[in-house]
């Protein structure tokens, strides 16, 4: 205005300037609102104007938003007008409520569109352009140094501080009352529900009530500078963008620097044809681990894979000085860190450690017994027991006398259960102690001491139903119980043998069970099976190993195991693997995949596994060998059915060596080589023990 005075042109009143004064301009609204409402009270109108206008800022907006009629009101918009809208209606005054003409929101400043009143986010997206870096339509962001638009991905963003990590980065969210700027690695969106995967997970447009997440969330392609193919860009580097295989693979690159000749990161020229290192080329550092400074793509808060790992493991074991530093120590110099990053946060067992390391589980076998997640908690033992922490005990041992203080507890007649505790006491447990004593399998077999106890449970049982004691049972009643077919009635016999010795009893017997013959594999499927495990390396060494120690030498999968290596001796001459009294000298290549599988990285250990394992098949459980049910299983999968393929190849060997010889090369009990001897009817008188290694050489050529 011109500060000038002169009269108002419409009441003649003075006023400051050119045009009508407050209270004219004031009237002009009122009449505006009254042509659309023309039901409201204009005194209560006029009062909601002069305390919607009392600035002049206001004044003018609302009366320049009205030049071009009354319509701006039933638009809402721009925001003073929005303003005075919902403050008529807060008095009564019948106008429609502000909303966004493209999203429909309300309670938002609104801008005057073509569309009509449109909050800023859709003015914005109104407003899109071109990007002038990446040639796309979108919504603007910022200005490069000429002038160009940018969209939010092209546009630079401020490096500050972050409040969580102290680094200084590109941020993500701003600063806002008491929360600090946080960076992209920092920061995480809301967690919902993703439409799209159905899992709980940070997402966008989550207060929209559409949210999805990251990994569903559609990205747009373009051309990736290295590989060319269309994808989503993971990165935008100085040679343009970069999709996530090419951006990995960059970040992975390890040579010989053409320049320079060290063992470095390779990035110049970008792409699969890199020579040199950041150094000789100029280029700016790629990403490394800030805590060791290793050229590795980083794997967690820029941590390399390393240092990620041995940070999770001190939150887990919280003091690596205490009684868990054995642990600490065998978790950080895992040869596989990318599984055990895995296992620290996904595994059971990981969360038994960390309620020891706080103190609220005790360190000792009966605090992990207790443990209501015992398949978890036998895998933190196996681990404790192998790095020393605990001392060492048979665990199927404990277990057995769990299991049969449970089953005697079943047992109803008084009488009954004291004679089967005696029996279970001072047989059953006894023959099983003494047996665990004298072997040096990491698992004591228990199968057969269950069955004899349950047979004898099963029998006390029957004499109960019969109202017959066990004094006064007759050899009918022994053929009577059996003739029901029960599973393990044939190894009622040991208990019988028992009450005999004590003179409970007269001299009751069980019939001996048949032997039945199981199905065999045919010589030329047996031969051809070998000549695939001695001769393809596409197979692993470790299953080719056992496959020909069960086709070749008639070896149980139990038995393969639990084969240590000081069951191997290596010299110049021979590899000697020590299965019974006497040793096997190996032909090649087998002796050859024996070497390899000792020599060679372990592909199968457990985490907190010590490195120095005496298994010769190691298993994913610290310090034990691998399950008998997982090697027959991973056998089966490459075509090696494990019992008729050993009972082939125990009828091969019993048709051409002594029972006796046989026995001490195989480790088995004299009758049973006896047995399968007599099953093949062989003559004893001929000898044959070189022709053991002439089927193997025939097929190794």
């Amino acid at each position: 205005m011109s500060p000038e005075g002169g009269p108002c042109p419409q009441c003649g009143g003075p006023v400051l300037g050119a045009g009508p004064c407050r209270t004219c301009e004031r009237s002009t609204v009122v009449d505006a609102v009254m042509t659309v409402a023309g039901e409201a009270d204009r005194g209560v109108v006029a009062e909601v104007v002069a305390q919607a206008t009392e600035g002049s800022a206001a004044l003018r907006s609302i009366r320049q938003a009205l030049k071009g009629g009354s319509g701006a009101l039933l638009v809402g918009a721009p925001p003073s007008v929005g303003r005075l809208v919902v403050a008529l209606r807060a008095r009564g005054v019948d106008l429609p409520e502000p909303s966004c003409a493209r999203c429909g929101r309300r309670n938002l400043g609104l801008i005057t569109s073509p569309e009509g009143g449109v909050c800023n986010n859709c003015r914005r997206r109104q407003l899109a352009t071109e990007c002038a870096s990446c040639g796309l339509v979108k919504v603007i962001y910022g200005r490069d140094p000429s002038g160009g638009a940018l969209c939010s991905v092209c546009a630079p963003r401020p490096r500050r501080t972050c409040s969580a990590c102290a680094r200084v980065r590109k941020i993500a969210r701003r600063a806002h009352g008491e929360h600090g700027d946080l960076c992209d690695v920092c920061f995480k969106g809301p967690v919902s529900t993703c439409r799209i995967c159905h899992r709980e997970r940070p997402c966008h447009f989550v207060t929209a009530g559409r949210p999805i997440c990251v990994s569903c969330s559609p990205r747009r392609g373009a051309t990736c500078a290295h590989c060319g193919e269309v994808r989503p860009p993971t990165v935008r580097w100085r040679e343009g963008p970069v999709c996530e295989p090419c951006y990995r693979a960059a970040l992975d690159r390890q040579g010989i620097c053409a320049t320079c000749g060290e063992q470095r990161r390779l990035v110049d020229p970008p792409g699969p044809a890199a020579c040199r290192c950041t150094d000789c080329s100029g280029v700016v550092d790629l990403l490394s681990c800030r805590a060791c400074g290793a050229e590795e793509r980083p794997y967690r808060h820029g941590l390399c894979v390393r240092c990620s790992l041995e940070e999770e493991a001190r939150e887990l074991v919280i003091d690596i000085d205490g009684p868990l530093a054995p642990i600490y120590r065998a978790i950080v110099n895992n040869p596989q860190p990318f599984s055990a990053c895995n296992w620290l946060r996904q595994s059971s067992a990981a969360k038994i450690l960390a309620e020891i390391a706080s103190g609220s589980l005790p360190l000792t076998h009966e605090g992990l017994d207790a443990h209501p997640q015992r398949v978890g908690a036998n895998l933190v033992r196996h681990m404790l027991v192998a790095n020393g922490v605990l001392a060492n005990r048979d665990d199927a041992l404990v277990q057995l006398e769990a299991w049969v203080t449970d089953r005697l507890d079943e047992v109803t007649s008084p009488e009954h259960r004291r004679l089967l505790r005696s029996y279970a006491t001072w047989r059953v447990l006894r023959r099983t102690r003494e047996r665990a004593a004298a072997s040096n399998r990491p698992r004591t077999p228990t199968a057969h001491a269950k069955q004899c106890l349950l047979a004898a449970i099963a029998l006390c049982g029957f004499l109960d139903a019969q109202g017959v004691s066990l004094s006064e049972c007759q050899q009918d009643d022994i053929d009577r119980w059996f003739d029901q077919g029960l599973p393990s009635a044939d190894r009622v016999g040991d208990f019988l043998d028992w009450v005999k010795e004590r003179k409970l009893t007269a001299g009751l017997v069980v019939a001996p069970s048949l032997q039945r013959a199981g199905a065999t594999m045919d010589e030329d499927i047996r031969w051809a099976l070998v000549h695939q495990l001695l001769h393809d390396d596409t197979l692993e060494v470790g299953d080719r190993v056992a496959g020909c120690l069960v086709l070749l030498y008639g070896q149980q999968v139990s038995r393969i195991a639990i084969l240590t290596r000081d069951q191997v001796r290596i010299t110049e001459e021979h590899v000697r693997l020590k299965i019974g009294a006497t040793g096997i000298d190996l032909p090649e290549p087998l002796a050859s995949l024996l070497v390899s599988l000792i020599e060679g990285k372990r592909p199968y250990s457990g985490v907190a596994s010590p490195p120095d394992s005496p298994w010769l098949f190691p298993g994913l459980a610290a310090g034990r060998p691998i399950n008998a049910p997982t090697l027959g299983a991973r056998l089966r999968r490459i075509g090696v059915r494990t019992l008729p393929g050993r009972r082939s190849a125990m009828n091969h060997l019993a048709e051409r060596l002594p029972a006796a010889f046989l026995a001490d090369l195989l480790g088995l009990h004299h009758t049973t080589a006896v047995r399968w001897v007599q099953s093949t009817g062989a003559d004893w008188s001929t000898y044959a023990a070189e022709l053991v290694k002439a089927p193997i050489a025939n097929y190794a050529e």
